[in-house]
């Protein structure tokens, strides 16, 4: 971590949100006033945070293959998307991501817009803890050839690339196979996976600490077609049928590949795992309950104040 007198955040913002602006402005005033610098990753966010008729320390770093690197933080102003492609900059520079969610759900953000002063000023004090989450490795292969190398924080997800098409999937775990079935697709998740997309398709929600990798299809036709949760040390394997029709991989919905009849997708733990700074101490549980607004009073309890 940088020394007090030589500190750097790098600030990411969802740039289509009205509320952005104000956000990232006072963001930025805050960390300047702090006497932390700013960098960000193209002219239209500094313009963005620039205060009218003033100026504030911050470096573009538009050509930068590391954009984190040296950075104490990345500090996200946006929704999941927004945090999970600042997690593409943080990841290879081992810097931690905090997220202020200005979306909906946001899951994995740390704070709601409403706490944006207290977030600030936790930066500011290093009041915040790290976390690490698991990723998962992804390599496509067809024939010998390696077609794709990529990686997830939450999920890899293998569809069929056309809407009128079935997806003739062959799924392994650890070199055996377990079913083969004509589906919308299949999913390789995370623990912190496991709350997005994967939710969605019917997989089960695992806390983030548990050290598991999922496997979950999606309308799968099929007599087996349950989620699967297997060993963090365990190999998954998914072959698209030569014979079917093509398909397409998209990790964390940001990084697509197309994907060749015949293709394997082989997904492991990944090697780097994405780094979460902590504001608050508190159970994953009542995160969950927090963010999906689950209902916790029981019937007996609701019966009762009503008469």
């Amino acid at each position: 971590m940088n020394s007090s007198g030589d500190r750097e955040v790098l600030l990411i913002v969802h740039p289509d949100r009205e509320s952005t602006t104000g956000a990232a402005r006072d963001v930025a005033i805050r960390l300047a006033a702090a006497g932390i610098r700013l960098r960000v990753v193209d002219d239209e966010v500094r313009r963005l945070i620039e205060p009218p008729g003033g100026h504030l320390p911050c470096t573009v770093v538009t050509s930068s293959d590391e954009p984190a690197a040296g950075t104490e933080l990345v500090f996200v102003l946006g929704g999941d998307g927004t945090l999970l492609r600042a997690a593409e900059v943080a990841r290879p520079a081992g810097v931690p991501v905090l997220g202020v969610n200005l979306g909906r759900v946001g899951f994995l953000t740390e704070a709601d817009y409403d706490a944006l002063g207290e977030t600030v000023d936790r930066v500011v004090e290093r009041r915040y803890r790290i976390e690490e989450r698991m990723t998962v490795d992804v390599t496509v292969t067809h024939g010998d050839v390696v077609t794709a190398d990529t990686w997830a924080l939450n999920e890899a997800s293998i569809e069929k690339s056309s809407r009128e098409r079935i997806l003739d999937a062959l799924v392994e775990v650890d070199g055996r196979p377990v079913s083969s079935f004509g589906c919308d697709g299949v999913l390789c998740s995370t623990p912190t996976g496991s709350t997005a997309y994967a939710f969605s398709a019917g997989g089960p929600v695992v806390w983030p600490d548990v050290e598991a990798l999922l496997v979950v299809p999606s309308n799968a036709h099929a007599m087996f077609s349950r989620p699967l949760v297997v060993s963090r040390d365990s190999v998954i394997t998914v072959d698209v049928d030569p014979h079917g029709s093509s398909a397409v991989l998209t990790c964390d919905g940001l990084r697509h590949f197309d994907l060749e009849r015949g293709s394997r997708i082989r997904v492991v733990a990944g090697a780097v795992p994405v780094r979460l700074a902590r504001l608050w101490e508190g159970p994953f549980t009542d995160r969950l309950v927090h963010k999906f607004s689950l209902p916790v009073t029981s019937w007996r309890e609701r019966q009762a104040r009503l008469s």
